[in-house]
C-alpha cells in the first residue's frame, strides 16, 4: 500500500498496520480522532477493525506518556476519567491533556536509603538492576491490581495515579508492604510479596504524600505525556513533610480532601482498608507550601501507632487556638494539656537530659507530666511568664531525646516557643525596671542592701531578679504580658511551614 485507496480484500492485515505505522511513527497522527478520521474510508469494511485497535495501541505507547499503559479492562476508572471514548471503538480514544476533575490523585512517593543502596552495590550492580526491575514491574503491576498507575522518577521516586482515593491510598500501602515485606493491606487480590530475584533486596522504607480530589485544581498531560501542574507540586511537598515527621520510617501525608473524599466513598461499598478498620486519619492542621495553606492530615496505618487517636482532640484544639491567635491563655494552656496527653498516651519512655529538669533527673511520662502541671501553674496562676517560657525549651530538649514521640508535636512546640520567645526579653525589662523602682517595697533587711550590693555582680543580681519577678508587688503583670501579645499580633501569626522558603 502506497496510499490508502489502495486498501482492498486483498491488502493483507500486516500491509494495512505497515501503512499506519509509517504515519504514527512519522506523526503524521499521534492520537485516535486523527486515525480515525484518516481511515474513515476504510472503517465501514469491519476486517479493517482489529488492525485499527492494533494502530491505537502504538498510538498510545508512543504518546500516552504516563498512562501509556491504561485499558479500559485493567483501569476502568481512570479509563472513565482520563479518555474521551470514541463511539463507535469503546476501547479506544483520546487522552486527555488538560483534566479539572475531583476523581484524581496524585502519590509522591520517595524510597528512603535509595544513595546507600546505589552506594552499596556499586560492585554489584546486579543489585541495582533487581531493584530496577521491581520499580518497573512488581510495583506496577500492585498499582494495576489497585486500579492505579506508576511510574519512576529521578532514581528514588515512584509517582501514581489514581482515579479514587480508596486506590491510591491502597496503591501505596501495597508498595509499602512489598518494600517493606510487611502486610498492611491484608488482600490476596494484590500481590505485595516479593517473589524471585527481588527477595534478596534490603527493606525499604518510604515517605509518601497523596493529593487531589479538587476540581478547582488542574491536571496538565503534556504533549509527551508527562504529568505537570499544582497538583503534582502539592505531592511533592506532602511527600517532603511525610520525611521530616519520619526519615527512618514509613509515613503518609494526606491533603484533608482526599481523607473526606475516602469516607465518602466508604459510606456503602467499603474498600478492604475501610471493612478492616486498617487506617486512622490523625488530622495534623494546615500546614504551608510556598504561599499555599492546606489542610493535611495523616495516614496512620501502624498498629503501634493508633495511639495517637488519645490525643487528636487535643491537638485539633491547639489548631483552632492557633487559627484564632489565643496567645494570651488558650495556647500554653492547650499545648500543656497535648502534651500532657500524648505523655500519658504514648508507650513508656525514660531519658536523662543533660541538667536536672526542676530538680528531675530522669524524665518519665509520669515526670513529663509533672512538668506540664508545673508550666501550667507558672503561667496561669503565679504569672511567672519566664520561667514557663523557659519550660517551654526544656520540653523541645527532652522531647528531641525520645525517638517515638510525635515529631508534628514537636514542631509545634518549637513553633509556639518561638513566638514566646519574641515578647521575653521585652517583657523582662519592662519587669525589671519596675523592680528598680519598688526595689525597697519588694525587699527587705538584708535583700535590700544586698540588692543594692549586687547591681554589680551580674550572676547575684539575676538570681534576685528572679525573685523579684515573682513577687506580688509587681502589679499587673498579665496586663503587661496580654498588651505585648496585642502590640505583636502581627508577628505572633504562627503557621506550620514544610518545604523550601
Amino acid at each position: 500500500m502506497k496510499e490508502l485507496e489502495d486498501y482492498n480484500e486483498s491488502v493483507s492485515d500486516y500491509e494495512l498496520f505497515s501503512f499506519l505505522y509509517d504515519r504514527i511513527i512519522g506523526k503524521e497522527i499521534t492520537i485516535f480522532s486523527q486515525l480515525r478520521e484518516y481511515a474513515a474510508p476504510i472503517i465501514r469494511d469491519k476486517r479493517s477493525h482489529p488492525v485499527i485497535l492494533r494502530a491505537f495501541e502504538l498510538i498510545k505507547r508512543l504518546y500516552w506518556g504516563f498512562f501509556s499503559g491504561i485499558s479500559l479492562s485493567t483501569h476502568r476508572k481512570l479509563w472513565r476519567e482520563l479518555v474521551i471514548p470514541d463511539k463507535q471503538f469503546p476501547e479506544a480514544g483520546d487522552l486527555k491533556r488538560t483534566i479539572s476533575i475531583s476523581n484524581l490523585y496524585i502519590g509522591m512517593l520517595d524510597i528512603h536509603g535509595y544513595t546507600k543502596f546505589c552506594q552499596d552495590s556499586r560492585k554489584n550492580l546486579s543489585m541495582l538492576h533487581t531493584l530496577d526491575r521491581t520499580i518497573n514491574n512488581e510495583i506496577q503491576l500492585i498499582c494495576t491490581q489497585c486500579g492505579a498507575v506508576s511510574q519512576r522518577e529521578r532514581g528514588d521516586e515512584i509517582v501514581l495515579v489514581a482515579a479514587a482515593a480508596s486506590d491510591a491510598i491502597t496503591a501505596t500501602l501495597g508498595i509499602m508492604d512489598y518494600f517493606g515485606k510487611t502486610d498492611v493491606i491484608g488482600d490476596p487480590s494484590i500481590s505485595t510479596r516479593r517473589t524471585g530475584d527481588a527477595t534478596i533486596l534490603p527493606v525499604f522504607k518510604l515517605s509518601a504524600g497523596i493529593t487531589g480530589g479538587n476540581t478547582s485544581i488542574p491536571l496538565i498531560i503534556t504533549e509527551q505525556g508527562n504529568l505537570s501542574g499544582f497538583l503534582l507540586n502539592t505531592g511533592a511537598r506532602l511527600q517532603t513533610r511525610a520525611n521530616e515527621l519520619s526519615s527512618r520510617e514509613s509515613r503518609i501525608m494526606i491533603t484533608k480532601q482526599v481523607f473526606m473524599n475516602f469516607q465518602k466513598e466508604n459510606t456503602t461499598e467499603k474498600c478492604t482498608l475501610a471493612r478492616k478498620n486498617t487506617l486512622y486519619f490523625f488530622d495534623t492542621g494546615l500546614i504551608e507550601f510556598k504561599g499555599v495553606q492546606l489542610p493535611t492530615c495523616e495516614v496512620v496505618f501502624k498498629a503501634e501507632e493508633r495511639y495517637k487517636e488519645k490525643f487528636s482532640e487535643e491537638l485539633v484544639r491547639l489548631f483552632g487556638s492557633i487559627q484564632n491567635s489565643l496567645w494570651e491563655q488558650r495556647i500554653f494552656v492547650d499545648m500543656m494539656d497535648l502534651l500532657s496527653k500524648a505523655a500519658k498516651a504514648m508507650p513508656a519512655f525514660s531519658v536523662t537530659p543533660r541538667q536536672p529538669i526542676n530538680g528531675m533527673r530522669t524524665i518519665t511520662n509520669e515526670s513529663f507530666m509533672q512538668l506540664c502541671r508545673i508550666a501550667l501553674k507558672a503561667y496561669m496562676q503565679d504569672e511567672d511568664y519566664s520561667f514557663a517560657v523557659s519550660l517551654l525549651h526544656e520540653f523541645i530538649n527532652i522531647i528531641e531525646l525520645i525517638p517515638s514521640f510525635d515529631r508534628l508535636i514537636l514542631d509545634y512546640v518549637k513553633g509556639i516557643t518561638d513566638k514566646y520567645d519574641l515578647l521575653l526579653q521585652t517583657y523582662l525589662e519592662s519587669i525589671d525596671r519596675e523592680i528598680d523602682e519598688k526595689a525597697t517595697m519588694i525587699f527587705t533587711g538584708n535583700h535590700l542592701k544586698t540588692w543594692y550590693a549586687a547591681k554589680n555582680g551580674a550572676a547575684i543580681f539575676e538570681k534576685l531578679k528572679v525573685i523579684g519577678r515573682k513577687s506580688n508587688e509587681i502589679a499587673k503583670k498579665k496586663n503587661l504580658w496580654y498588651s505585648l501579645i496585642k502590640q505583636h499580633q502581627n508577628r505572633m501569626i504562627f503557621t506550620l511551614y514544610s518545604g523550601k522558603k
